[in-house]
This record gives C-alpha cells, structure tokens and sequence, in this order.
C-alpha cells in the first residue's frame, strides 16, 4: 500500500514553496519554547534535499531562530515557571522535566549542549534552564553550538546526498515508512511490557 510516497511527494513540494524559509523558521523558533511542537529537522532535511544549494543558508536560519525560540522558553522559565509548573506536573514532559534538572545538577551548562543537540527535547531544557536561572551568556553559547552542531549536520547530510538521495527515498519511502512504523510499534509494545 503506497501511503508515504504520496506525503513524500507533498512534503518536497512544500519544501520548494517561496514561503518555506519561513515556515521552517517559525517552527524552530516555536519548538523551542511551546509543547508540543515536532523538530524543525521534518523541514530542514526535506528543503536542504529539494535545495541543495541553499542548505547552509537553511541551517543557519533554522539555528539562530531555534535559539532564539530558546530564550523566550528560558524567559518562560525564569519569570512564569510557577504558572506553568502544575501543567507541566500532569503533562507527559514532567519526566523529561526532572531528567533535564538532574542533568543540570550534574553537568551544568553541557546539559544544553547535549540537549540541543540530541533529540531530547530541547524546549524542556530552555524552560528548565530559566527555572534553574542558569547564567545566560553560557546557555545562549551552549544552545547555538547544540543546536548549530545539529540542524548543520542534518544540512550537510542532505547537500551531499543531494539528488541521488532524494532519487533514492522516492524509491523506497513506503517500505522506510511502514519499517518506521513497525519499529514505533515494537517500542510501544515493549514499554508498556516493561511499565506493566
């Protein structure tokens, strides 16, 4: 059943869009500080592979706003953290809340780094960072080296795969999708196995 293929084909047709620059923007910027919001990667690699040549000029875009989404989630933090705290106690990031508190109990302003760029919720980090008031200047370095690290490297993977790679995911996208939904599947299973 070819069900991807068709989302494939949609999501580079928008990645060619004269406005995608600013959708991918605004989603690293709002992804970084709102819940939920999926990564600004689901826009990059589709626009760095439909654009090549553009790819570095998408990553610096998708990092400096994701940064500066970050700021507004640390401001969030530091000023309205008792406003958002009983939401976030009954919301399904409170564990990734406290993980992100005990990391930077333990590693300091490396948490943001290894935050920003892993696929750890980084939004979690900047609120928790805020709360924490955590020395700025270092969480804006750390956050530009994560996240820069990150959306360059997902670019850069793309520029060079180029159109050799997007004639290959074409190819292949409804076996990598159903693949991709057996695997989410396995894991749910296995949590709930391991939670009950």
């Amino acid at each position: 059943m070819k069900l991807f293929a068709p989302l494939y084909e949609r999501a580079m047709q928008w990645a060619r869009h004269r406005l995608a620059p600013w959708y991918l923007g605004g989603l690293s910027f709002v992804e970084s500080c709102v819940l939920p919001f999926p990564p600004p990667d689901v826009m990059l690699a589709p626009m760095s592979l439909a654009r090549p040549e553009r790819a570095w000029r998408y990553a610096l875009l998708t990092t400096l706003t994701s940064v500066a989404g970050g700021l507004l989630g640390y401001f969030i933090g530091l000023l309205a953290f008792g406003a958002i705290e009983p939401w976030l106690q009954t919301s399904r990031y409170w564990g990734a809340y406290e993980m992100a508190t005990a990391w930077f109990g333990q590693w300091g302003v490396l948490a943001v780094l290894i935050a920003g760029f892993s696929p750890i919720p980084y939004k979690i980090f900047t609120i928790a960072a805020g709360a924490l008031s955590m020395a700025l200047f270092p969480f804006v370095l750390a956050s530009l080296v994560g996240r820069g690290a990150r959306f360059f490297l997902v670019a850069g993977l793309m520029r060079w795969g180029g159109a050799r790679m997007e004639a290959q995911l074409r190819q292949h996208i409804d076996r990598l999708g159903w693949a991709s939904v057996a695997l989410v599947t396995v894991g749910a299973l296995a949590y709930v196995g391991l939670k009950g």
